[in-house]
């Protein structure tokens, strides 16, 4: 599968490394080796030429497309029977039912589920003198709002005028 990916829509033109295969395929080197041995002897891969690189050269395949087709197919058909046992329906749901008790109205990770407000909020403190003497620093002398607003609130606590104080901001 990773060397059709690798082909191009007429199975030509495959030249990644067996190295390259190893990684993205997760299988060991000499597994990819010897997947590529056995598949230019059954014919599925033809060596087309080489393609020079920085560790000597590259090997490019090309995919028998007529030899793909004739390998016997793996997966089983799809049985078509005409009916199904339980339609799917287009109307919303009403949940599940145990023992004949109506599941919720919509399922819980339905969009339109009401999410109920946050209980905790969070209060923030309105401290208008220590904004007003922030606001009053130059710009480019603050360097965080809120350590700012700490230390202006400690030298106010620490019994300092808020009016002296903005008059020595300013």
């Amino acid at each position: 599968m990773f060397l059709a990916d690798k082909a191009s829509d007429d199975g030509s033109g495959i030249w990644c490394s067996k190295g390259t295969i190893q990684r993205h395929t997760e299988l060991g080197v000499t597994t990819v080796k010897r997947t590529i041995r056995d598949f230019l002897k059954e014919g599925i891969l033809v060596e087309t030429g080489a393609r020079g690189c920085k560790n000597g050269f590259t090997v490019v395949y090309r995919i028998n497309l007529a030899r793909i087709e004739a390998l016997e197919l793996t997966a089983e058909p799809d049985i078509e029977t005409g009916a199904t046992v339980d339609p799917v329906q287009s109307g919303p749901g009403t949940g599940a039912t145990v023992a004949g008790v109506p599941g919720p109205p919509r399922p819980p990770n339905n969009p339109k589920t009401i999410r109920k407000p946050p209980t905790c909020e969070r209060v923030v403190a309105a401290d208008e003198e220590a904004d007003k003497i922030l606001a009053a620093y130059p710009s480019e002398r603050l360097r965080g709002k809120a350590e700012c607003l700490a230390r202006i609130r400690d030298i106010l606590d620490a019994g300092t005028e808020a009016e002296d104080l903005l008059q020595a901001v300013k």
